[in-house]
Order: C-alpha cells, then structure tokens, then sequence
C-alpha cells in the first residue's frame, strides 16, 4: 500500500472513530465539511516554520524576562516536558520586544516536569498543590501575573517572531479589541485555526481548517465568536472584570468561547489576527476518545455553555448554517475596492488615501476586498493590509475582478473604482453582475487636468489631445457613477461647472495629525518627497537641480534640498551630480520631517490635492510651494504656506525662513490646524458614508 493511501487509511479509521460524536457537536453539514477537510491534499512541508525538536537534550537556557512585564505569558503544564521545553525554547528565540515576564504553571504533573524547569531562568513556575485542570492553571497564572496584558499560550506551542507585537498591535489598532487571538498553524504547516464561528446549539466550528495558510482569504484581521485558549490575548484589568475562566468549565474546553462570550455582552469584540502566527500540536495535551479522557468535556461543556449563554445563542446562526452564510452574517457588508496597483504608504500619497479610506470603511463594520488591477501583491503588502482586516484578492487564489464578481456579486453593497483607466474596465461588470450595488468612481485627481496643464506648459499637440481622449472618458464614468469622489474644492467646483446634473463629493487626502517635534534651531535642509515616475514630480525634481538650487545656493551658501522617493539609477545619478541629496524611498520620513526646515513643492503642472504637503503639514513642517502645489488646499500665503512659482522666489522664501524663527513657527501651527481642520478621517469617513449608505 502506497505512503499516501495508508496514511488515508489511517485518516478513515480516525474518522470513523470520532464521527458519532462529530456529528452531535456539529450536525451532518459540519461533519460532511469537516471529512472533506481531513481528505484533502496536504501542502507541502513549509520550511519556514523552522520548528524546534522536540528530542533536543535538555541544556539550562534563559529567558530575558522582567520584573517590570507589559506582557505577561501564562503557560499551563501537565507533564510533556519535551513540548514545554520547546515552545520556551521558542519564546527565548522569538522574545517579545515589550517586556514581559514567563509564568509556567505546573498542575501537578506526573514527570519531572518541575525539576526541570526550575533550571531555566528568568523563568517564574508555579506548582499547583493538586491538579487544578487548564481553567484552574490559567486563573492562578493570571492572579500571580504583573503585566498589562496576559497572553494564554498551550505549552504544546512554539511561537514565531512578532506573535506577541502582533496581538498587542490589534489593541492598539482597534478601542473596542477585548480579546485577541494568533493564528493557529498545524506542524506540518496546514491552517489549524482563524477564529471560529459558533451554532445556536453552542457547537462550534475552526475557521479555514487545514486550508492554506498563505491564502488572503485567512490573512485578514476579523471580528470573530471566539479564538482558541491556545494563544490568547486580554487585558489583565479586563480579564479580572469578566471574572476570568468560569470554574464550571473546568478542566478545560469551552472555556475561551465563554470569555469570548462574556468580553461581547460586557461591550469588547474579539478578533482574530492572521499577522502574529504560533504553531500548535493540537491535541497533545488534550489526548484521548470523545467519549474518554479529557476530550469527554468538550460535549460536557458545551451543554454547560448552551445553558449559561443560551439568550445571546438564540441570536447566533442555527445548526446547518453554510459556513460562508454565517460569515457573511457577520459582516454589515461587502465594498470591493480597486486600484492599479496594491496600495504602499511609503511610495505615494494615493496609496496612504487608499489606505486610510479602506481602513476607515472596515471600523465601520464592513468587508472590504481590495484588488489591484495588475494581479499582484507581495506578501509585505497582504500581511500590512491583512493586519487592517482588509482582504486582499490576488493570482493565483483569485482570477481577476470578474471572476471575483461572478463568484461574490449578491454580496456585494458598493464598489470604489479607483482611478480612471480601472473605472472604465469594471464599471460595466459592476453593473451587469451585481446592479444593487452602488458604483462609486475615485478620481484620485482628474487626469484630464492634469494632462490638460503638461500639454500646455509643453506646447506638444499630441499631449493636447491625450488629454481630451481622458477628459471625455472621465466626464462620462463621472456621469455613469452613483457617487464621484474628487480630492480638492478646485476640481469639484470645477466639475460642477462641466456637470452640474453629477454627483460629486469631496473626499480629500486623509493624514492623522502628528504635530511638530523640536523647533527652529538647527534646521536649514528642504525635503521633497516625491517619486519620478510622476511626471509633475520628475518635472520638480529636474527644475530643484537645474535652476532653484543654484539659486538657493547662492542666497545661502550651503542650502540643499534632500529628495526622498524612487528614482531609476540614471536619473538618480544626474541628479545627484547636479547637487540634489537622492535618498531613495525612505519607509519613515518622520526623522526627515523632524530635522528639516521645510518641505519644497516647485510643481508646475498637476492636478489634486498634493499629499507630500499634506504630509509635512502634519508634522508642522512648512511648506514652500507652487501656486498648483497648494491649489484647492484652503492655504493662504504668509499664513499657512510660502508661496513661490519662480527660482528666486523659492530662494527668498527658504531665505525668509532660514533668518525668521518666529514665522517658521507661526507657519508650522498654522500648518498643523489646516490638516486637522480639512483632511481629517472624520470628514472622509462622512464622504464615504453618504456614498454607500
């Protein structure tokens, strides 16, 4: 008999065993679903788990523990020393970067367990005076803790770099997060656990089980009913409010569902978050028949939790549900979102608007599937998006929009067309798929102007009349849209002039509010952010080499300009040779902005509104721009910004800033009140509200 048929062999006789009681905890749906599962294809081993063996020979090691813990791990033991060993080993190799302190406790395991461990240290170990179960060992770990937040952690585990950074980030993220929970992974690199959904007769069911981990459909942060006791994260302030484990769940099972349950009727949500990974050997601590051995509480408690929880049950999907109906329960609603290209907050002020849209459109309750039109995006950019609870669908989990939408379209409530080359392709499959469905057309800026303006300054009649073809295209999607978003009072009073039957709404850029670090003294740079595949920027960047910075130069001996952004190896290098200090793309400007003495915007051509003064009006830095720079940003010269359009008048203006600390910092306030007041999240979140809604 072949490797693979006895190892399915083997699978049906497990099955077997376990299908009586599958199917009470289950029903036939659940329990069809979950032999499928068991049947299907393994994935290939994924080396990049880099386990730890298990047979390693025990050497003292030490855990860099502290007596001042924001995190607090608490591991429940009952013998399997080699599994303990490991998954401490793994937490010394992975440490969280927050300090934190290891509690081991001991339930009176039957090895030497303890004798051990006590050799480990910086390691604090309990010994229960008689075996308490998993619910009893998790509360006295929990009262003996001193951190802010207790992470319960399965001593069958092994942990991966960032787990704890990664749940912790999900508190931070969202106000309401009362519970969070990693994403669960089999040794053998199968997905064990995304959350988990749960039935009105209290049966539960393990998101994606043995599904691809690598699969965007399990990569994004979501509310969940519950997440496994095998890695879990709470507040300790918050677990002492909800009174911890309920002893009538001891010893174990049902009693993270109930948590979940009390974190949701006391006003927390819980949440899975796919980014922080931990890897578990489900059911070694746990092993024995459903109806022997500790398993026999799992149908135990979930009668005891039918009872306790059995108003806010009623309310849950019933027994038989499809799994992708009780998802979809879950949800206000579904808003596909596409752009050219994946969204990358370090590459453009367009992929940070984006960003910002879709992230305020997921605190409001809804799905959001993100596609980028080109198919791709890196596994960078589905964790950063996924951490957001964006979904991300790409080749080859997903074909294309189209197929996206033949698939999802009765789910779908809106859709945002990003740009006018990706309304004009789907806007049409939009309609004739899922004609509920509001189509709401983002212009990101209107091409058309932009174009219009570079065939001006460049006189070349081929420009001219590119810019035409775009401008037609554009007014017709605008017209065919429920909703056009545009970035700027400029280009909407303009478009009300050209179409005045449309509906044009403003939702400009999107920048939380930094404020200034430092002040005047010791600055004399000017940065501009920009990449050159912009043509307004390449044309800037050109412009700050040949002519303003000889010119800055020569009121200011000295001055130069720093130019953080992609630009190709050739440009990058006359540019350089002409005196401009080439960066790159530079992922925090932060550093940049903080030590600068303004930010430099010489455009002469463009459209919208110009995110990289937005960006340095945030961090209070001033701005010396072009009249297009600062158009349709409510700016007023000498006040909020400086306003050049010619290289001496750049010159005076850096001049004026370098000798006046008083006008620097009045231009840095006034900087600050503008993005608040004009380019906040409330105000986008409204724009998004009255287009859906």
């Amino acid at each position: 008999m072949s490797g693979k048929l006895t190892w399915r062999y083997r699978r049906a006789i497990s099955i077997a065993q376990r299908l009586r009681s599958s199917v009470a905890l289950r029903g036939w749906r659940g329990t069809v679903s979950r032999i499928s599962q068991e049947f299907a294809s393994r994935p290939e081993v994924d080396d990049s788990l880099s386990l730890l063996p298990l047979d390693m020979a025990f050497e003292p090691f030490a855990l860099p523990s502290s007596e001042q813990p924001r995190i607090s791990l608490v591991i429940p033991v009952y013998g399997k020393l080699e599994y303990t060993l490991a998954c401490l080993r793994s937490i010394a190799a992975n440490p969280p970067t927050d300090a934190f302190e290891v509690i081991v406790v001991d339930d009176a395991s039957p090895d030497d367990s303890v004798d051990t461990l006590i050799r480990v240290s910086g390691l604090r170990v309990l010994r229960n005076a008689s075996n308490l179960g998993f619910v009893g060992s998790c509360n006295a770990g929990a009262a003996a803790a001193h951190g802010e937040f207790l992470v319960f952690l399965n001593n069958d585990t092994q942990v991966l770099p960032g787990w704890t950074e990664e749940l912790l980030r999900c508190f931070e993220l969202r106000a309401d997060c009362g519970i969070a929970g990693s994403q669960l992974v089999y040794p053998d690199g199968r997905l064990q656990e995304a959350g988990a959904w749960v039935f009105a007769d209290a049966s539960a069911w393990n998101i994606g089980r043995f599904d691809s981990r690598s699969d965007p459909a399990v990569r994004y942060a979501r509310k969940v009913d519950y997440v496994s006791g095998a890695s879990l994260a709470i507040r300790r302030t918050v677990f002492t409010e909800l009174g911890g484990f309920d002893l009538r769940f001891a010893p174990g099972y049902y009693e993270d569902t109930d948590l979940a349950f009390a974190a949701r009727a006391a006003g927390y949500s819980v949440w899975y978050v796919p980014t922080s990974v931990v890897v578990h050997a489900e059911g070694v601590s746990s092993n024995g028949s459903m109806d022997t051995g500790m398993k026999r509480f799992q149908a135990i408690n979930r009668k005891k939790l039918a009872d306790k929880w059995r108003e806010a049950l009623a309310a849950q999907p019933a027994v038989g549900t499809a799994l992708a109906e009780v998802a979809k329960a879950r949800r206000r609603g579904t808003i596909l979102v596409v752009d050219v290209a994946t969204p990358d907050a370090s590459r453009d002020s367009g992929s940070l608007r984006l960003i910002s849209m879709m992230r305020l459109l997921v605190e409001d309750g809804w799905h959001v599937v993100f596609a980028p039109d080109d198919g791709r995006a890196d596994d960078g950019a589905i964790r950063e998006l996924g951490r957001l609870g964006i979904e991300v669908i790409v080749r080859p989990w997903v074909d294309g929009v189209p197929s996206w939408l033949l698939r999802f379209a009765e789910d779908l409530d809106a859709a945002i067309l990003s740009r006018h080359m990706v309304a004009s392709q789907y806007t049409s499959f939009v309609r004739r798929y899922a004609p509920g469905a509001k189509v709401i057309f983002d212009t990101v800026d209107l091409h058309f102007l932009r174009e219009e303006r570079a065939a001006e300054r460049a006189g070349n009649a081929s420009l001219a009349r590119q810019a035409a073809t775009t401008r037609e295209q554009e007014l017709r999607l605008i017209a065919g849209a429920d909703t056009t978003f545009v970035v700027s009072d400029y280009e909407r009073d303009l478009l009300s002039r050209l179409m005045p039957s449309a509906n044009v709404d403003l939702l400009s850029n999107i920048h939380e509010v930094y404020g200034r670090t430092g002040g005047h003294e010791g600055r004399r740079d000017l940065l501009f952010v920009g990449g050159f595949g912009h043509p307004p920027n390449a044309d800037a960047m050109n412009w700050m080499a040949s002519e303003i910075l000889p010119e800055l130069r020569r009121v200011v001996p000295g001055a130069n300009i720093l130019v953080a952004g992609d630009v190709p190896e050739g440009n990058r290098r006359l540019l350089s040779d002409a005196g401009l200090h080439m960066l790159g793309r530079v992922p925090d400007l932060e550093p940049l902005m903080s030590s600068s003495l303004a930010s430099i915007a010489p455009l002469r051509f463009g459209a919208g509104v110009k995110g990289k003064i937005n960006m340095a009006m945030s961090h209070g830095l001033p701005v010396i721009g072009s009249t297009v720079a600062v158009e349709g940003m409510r700016l007023e010269n000498g006040v909020d910004v400086l306003v050049a359009d010619t290289a001496d008048a750049f010159a005076a203006a850096y001049l004026r800033l370098v000798r006046d600390a008083s006008l620097w910092a009045s231009l840095s306030d006034h900087a600050v009140e503008n993005v608040r007041a004009h380019f906040s999240a409330e105000a986008a979140r409204d724009a998004l509200r009255r287009a859906i809604l």
